[in-house]
Formats: structure tokens, C-alpha cells, sequence
């Protein structure tokens, strides 16, 4: 019975001996390192620098040794003068225009250079019809209008010979109260007579001319 007793406490120990073997844990094996993939960094192909074409330089001509010619200068040419019809070269200021009917004659003094002048001087000799205007003038129609551009008006007195724009006619004034400046009314010259002068001049042909 002993014996039996003595089987049964060592089984039992056995038993108790495997189960705290079993129970207690293995020591674990330390983890080994894994060495980090480098990592290749692959640069992008560089696209190579645009070829530069070298400019071409030009030949160098060599230095004319020949010396240059002076520039030709234009001869100065002498100013236009004004040319009257009888052919003589006057100066336009001082040119003396007469009209004259029968044994009637008035004469006027051109005292201005404008264009307008100038071109009423072209026209003579000429012939004209004098008439009354509005008891102020003694008025006449020319051929045609004067070219009057770039002629400056005026402000008419009593004597003056003037060319009235609008209606292409020259005008002798004598009666100028209450007229005033205008750019329509061109100054031509000046006369000296009288209305009874004047009014002799009418309703018949007038010869205008340059006297001298």
C-alpha cells in the first residue's frame, strides 16, 4: 500500500513537473536587423542646350582711300518779283492802276503785296463798267474772281479801292461811315478824287491799265 502511495505521489509530481515545463515560456530570439534598402535616386536625362547657330560676320570692306566729292550746291535763286503787263520788273507797292473813261481818268496807288493784288494786276489792261452802290461806292464786276487766298481783310476808309469776296467786284468807297473791319473786304490801293470824279466814270466803258 506504502508502494502504491509513493507511485501515485511521483506521477502526481511528474504530472506537476511537465505542466510548470510546459507552462513556462521560451526565451524569444532577439529579432534580427533587416539592413534599409538604399534607395537609388534615378536623375532625369537632361535634354542637352540648344545649338547656337554663329552669327556670320561680314566681310570688312577695306577703307576708300579715294577722297569724297564736295556736295553740289543748288545756286541761290533771287526772289519772284512782280512782272506788270507792259513787261517791265516793278516792285507791286507803288504800281499806279489808271481808269479812265472819255477825258475822265482817276488813278489809284497800289499800296499792298497780297495775292489778291497781284492777281488783279494780271488781268490789265481790261475794260470795266462802273455803277452806284447803296450811296457808299462806285462798284465794277471783273472777268472772274481774284485768287484771293492768304490776303488779309480790312477795315475800308473813304478813298481806298477794295475787292468785296463774296461777289467777286471791285469797289471805289467814298462813303465809309458805319463800315466796319471784315475779312471779306481785301484792300487794294488807294485813289484821290472826287465823287464827281467818280460818278463820271459810270455807264460807260472804263480802261483799266497800269500806267506806271
Amino acid at each position: 500500500m506504502t508502494k502504491l502511495y509513493h507511485q501515485i505521489i511521483a506521477l502526481i509530481l511528474t504530472v506537476v513537473f511537465v505542466a510548470a515545463c510546459a507552462s513556462t515560456p521560451m526565451p524569444a530570439s532577439p529579432p534580427t536587423a533587416v539592413p534599409p534598402t538604399p534607395t537609388v535616386t534615378v536623375a532625369a536625362p537632361t535634354s542637352p542646350p540648344p545649338t547656337v547657330t554663329p552669327t556670320a560676320v561680314p566681310p570688312t570692306e577695306p577703307a576708300s582711300t579715294d577722297t569724297p566729292a564736295p556736295p553740289t550746291i543748288a545756286p541761290s535763286l533771287p526772289p519772284a518779283s512782280s512782272e506788270t503787263p507792259d513787261g517791265d520788273v516793278n516792285q507791286v507797292v507803288g504800281t499806279v492802276v489808271r481808269f479812265s473813261a472819255g477825258s475822265t481818268s482817276v488813278e489809284v496807288t497800289i499800296d499792298e503785296d497780297n495775292p489778291a493784288v497781284r492777281d488783279f494786276l494780271s488781268m490789265l489792261p481790261l475794260t470795266l463798267t462802273l455803277e452806284e452802290f447803296a450811296g457808299r461806292e462806285k462798284i465794277a464786276y471783273l472777268p472772274h474772281e481774284l485768287a484771293h487766298a492768304g490776303s488779309p481783310g480790312s477795315d475800308p476808309e473813304d478813298g481806298d479801292l477794295i475787292y468785296y469776296v463774296p461777289w467777286g467786284n471791285i469797289g471805289f468807297y467814298y462813303n465809309t461811315a458805319g463800315i466796319g473791319y471784315s475779312d471779306q473786304t481785301i484792300h487794294l490801293g488807294t485813289y484821290d478824287a472826287s465823287l464827281d470824279q467818280l460818278e463820271q466814270l459810270e455807264s460807260q466803258d472804263v480802261i483799266v491799265e497800269v500806267v506806271r
